[in-house]
């Protein structure tokens, strides 16, 4: 028998705690041997939390969980950095191995704590850090083994793409659609984390050290959110064949990595653009397998708790076959390494200027872009007010980010558009 302390019994623990107490013959048959969770630490045993536990299992002592010899696996599941954080070292020093869902924690203090479970020889799972029950983590880490990873394109915010769905399909604005979210539970009362890319960025961090064995680099990553992203541009990316995704990017090129988080145009018939309301999905390109793509609930209860389980059953068979460490917690860090700068991508970009309907305005701009070695691909006008502001919309062929940059600079200060220019950027094979 291998014995689980929980800390926390939140939306996820109550998931864990379901599975692992109503599935728990299904668990036996599979492993041979039984989970029991003996014991659960919240701030309050009082409260329902729709799963019943045995008499004696919660308790508001966590150290009951620490102190108690016969308990082999912790899970935590609080959230945030203190104290989760201290409650997985002093587990640690306890010999107790560890499953955590917590990737705000790894993504900021990831390498002193597997640095730390290292040294004592410790398990550590964390498949439900990233996309809820898609089994990403264990794809990267055993099944992909064999590949370079050349590309990786996550949608990994349910929140986030929920939104950009209802603005898709439903033509409402942004701050209509968070509403709604928000409404049916899928984002929080504040929402910031989500809808400005930082949770997708502390998944995008555990993802690119499994990837390419680079250190956990949260403070590295390039992040855009979606609250500027308006129904116009939604609209116009259709018209010209693509969708708007919030995406999670990974990218070796010429030995530096990209790291970014940002609004993406994304052709409609690629695989991730299907991806839509709630879901997550990752697309991995890989120099063996080529493209794969993985697809599912990024989030919930029994969703998120099924990967905690999973987690907890791997170490539980390593324990029982004295194996531990068989899997390497992390991939050996490759200090040669480098992440490139945000400056330094090369992409393709859709640009919208508010410009007055007058003769040659068009051509001003593209000698703006073209001084800047910037060529456009397709031009779309919309409107017809002579002296009058209208929407010029221009997508580019491959140009520098900082070329691009220095361009919209001067082109904001060209006398014949008005305000700042839009611009996102496109990914995908671009055709001919």
């Amino acid at each position: 028998m291998i014995n689980v302390g929980m800390i926390g019994f939140g939306v996820v623990g109550s998931g864990t705690a379901k599975i692992l107490l109503g599935n728990k013959n299904i668990l036996r048959e599979r492993l041979g041997f039984d989970i029991n969770l003996k014991r659960i630490a919240v701030r309050d045993i009082k409260s329902d939390r729709g799963v019943k536990v045995p008499d004696g299992v919660l308790t508001t002592d966590v150290n009951l969980i620490f102190d108690d010899p016969d308990i082999h696996i912790v899970v935590e599941l609080i959230g945030g950095i203190r104290p989760a954080k201290d409650f997985i070292l002093k587990a640690i020093q306890h010999g107790k191995h560890i499953v955590t869902a917590n990737k705000a924690l790894l993504a900021t203090e990831g390498a002193e704590i597997f640095n730390s479970a290292l040294r004592a020889g410790i398990e550590v799972g964390f498949e439900a850090s990233v996309a809820g029950a898609i089994p990403i983590i264990k794809v990267i880490k055993e099944s992909l083994i064999a590949n370079r990873i050349k590309a990786i394109y996550g949608i990994i915010n349910g929140t986030s793409n929920f939104i950009l769905t209802k603005m898709t399909e439903q033509n409402v604005e942004f701050s209509d659609a968070l509403k709604e979210a928000q409404s049916l539970g899928y984002a929080e009362a504040d929402p910031t984390l989500d809808i400005e890319g930082i949770d997708t960025a502390h998944k995008l961090t555990i993802l690119s050290n499994l990837a390419y064995g680079i250190p956990f680099s949260f403070n590295d990553i390039y992040i855009e959110g979606i609250s500027n992203i308006s129904t116009q541009d939604i609209e116009f990316a259709l018209e010209l064949g693509y969708k708007v995704k919030l995406l999670a990017i990974a990218k070796e090129t010429d030995g530096e990595v990209e790291l970014r988080v940002h609004p993406t145009m994304i052709p409609k018939d690629h695989l991730i653009a299907k991806v839509d309301g709630p879901f997550n999905a990752i697309y991995v390109d890989g120099d063996a397998t080529g493209s794969t793509l993985y697809y599912g609930r990024g989030a919930g209860s029994t969703p998120t708790g099924s990967a905690v389980v999973s987690d907890i059953a791997d170490i539980a068979r390593n324990l029982q076959k004295n194996a531990v460490g068989r899997v390497p917690i992390i991939p050996r860090i490759s200090r040669n390494t480098r992440i490139k700068k945000i400056k330094d991508i090369v992409s393709r970009y859709y640009l919208r200027f508010s410009a007055l309907d007058k003769p040659g305005v068009l051509s001003n701009i593209s000698g703006v872009l073209g001084s800047h070695n910037i060529s456009i691909k397709s031009v779309i006008q919309k409107g017809h007010r002579i002296g009058e502001a209208v929407p010029l919309v221009l997508l580019s062929h491959d140009a520098k980010e900082l070329d691009m940059r220095k361009a919209i600079g001067e082109i904001d200060r060209l006398p014949v558009v008005m305000g700042k220019t839009v611009f996102i950027r496109v990914e995908g094979r671009e055709e001919s």
